[in-house]
């Protein structure tokens, strides 16, 4: 403890401590050392020093060390005392803004999450869930206007009573210690009621900044499913078309089908009631063909014949045409002459 102390002190302030006879004899002993040529170090006269201590000085020394003691222990006090206020305040900030939060999850699933179970794809479900995060960030507005303005009033009347305090230090009226207490109690509390409004105008901010987070997360969510629902109705349009296109041609088959099935019906009676005729009747039928094709090949070799001659015909003809024309040219030529 006194090494501590002494490790503060200068060194004038420890010959200041020491007695006088012992001052002095150490003064007289200082020519007699020179005299023998002995040194001794700075540490040692130190240590000689502190050998020399009185009682009294003991104790100032205890006393002052105890109150250094004493403020150190206040300055701790305060210090962990601010510190757990702190601690505390964030712990109540922290439990408020869980309950805010639970509560508006639980408002959110019952008037939201509910209704968007039920009707699925709904516009009218995307709508109350962009009207509900409308009107919560509506009211935070609100809430955060009403604190500012009351934060703002009691700025204001703090501004009042500095310039009040400032008249009465310029017009000299001295101040009683109770009024500058209860003036003083006013003012931390006035400070403290700013620091509520701040804490809450805080919190607000922060429920506003979730609830926009919770808005943005919200509205990409809608856009997916718009754009989802949008292909799906694309999807469903072409489908249709396909169905229709297929009905049609249902139709046109069943149709064909009918026409199939009514030919299918009459070939049938056809096959059921067709009889064989007898083979004689077969013979005689083969027979007359048979005749007919050899009657037939008899013309043709007649009709070839006859081509022939009518041919020749031809040719005598052309003959016959030409040699009436060198005649008819003849003639008239006799006749001129």
């Amino acid at each position: 403890m006194f090494e501590k102390f002494f490790n503060r002190m200068e060194p004038r302030d420890l010959t200041g401590h020491l007695p006088p006879d012992r001052h002095g004899s150490s003064l007289d002993l200082g020519p007699a050392v020179y005299s023998r040529g002995r040194r001794k170090s700075k540490s040692r006269i130190t240590a000689d020093r502190l050998i020399c201590l009185t009682v009294e000085q003991k104790c100032d020394l205890a006393q002052r060390e105890l109150e250094e003691t004493r403020e150190d222990i206040q300055r701790m006090k305060e210090n962990s005392e601010r510190v757990l206020q702190n601690y505390l305040a964030a712990l109540e900030e922290a439990d408020i803004r869980v309950v805010d939060i639970k509560k508006a999850i639980v408002d959110f699933e019952k008037d939201i999450v509910n209704t968007i179970t039920k009707k699925k794809g709904s516009i009218i479900a995307s709508d109350k869930v962009l009207r509900y995060m409308e009107d919560k960030i509506r009211s935070r507005d609100v809430l955060k206007e009403k604190i500012r303005l009351k934060n703002d009033s009691l700025k204001v009347q703090k501004k009042k009573m500095q310039m009040q305090l400032r008249q009465k230090e310029e017009l000299g009226e001295a101040l009683h210690e109770v009024d500058f207490q209860q003036l003083k109690i006013e003012n931390a509390q006035f400070l403290e009621k700013i620091e509520e409004r701040n804490q809450d105008l805080l919190r607000q901010k922060m429920t506003v900044g979730n609830a926009l987070q919770i808005l943005n997360f919200y509205k990409r969510k809608l856009q997916t499913t718009t754009s989802m629902a949008t292909r799906l109705v694309k999807d469903i349009a072409q489908r249709k078309e396909s169905l229709e296109k297929i009905e049609r041609e249902g139709i046109l088959v069943e149709k064909e089908r009918n026409k199939a099935e009514l030919l299918n019906k009459r070939l049938r009676k056809q096959l059921t009631e067709y009889r064989v005729p007898p083979v004689l009747d077969y013979v005689h039928e083969k027979i007359a063909v048979h005749e007919l094709e050899n009657a037939i090949k008899i013309w043709e070799r007649k009709v070839e014949i006859a081509q022939m001659a009518l041919q020749s015909y031809r040719s005598v003809w052309q003959k016959a045409k030409l040699a009436s024309h060198e005649l008819q040219a003849l003639l008239p030529e006799q006749v001129a002459r």
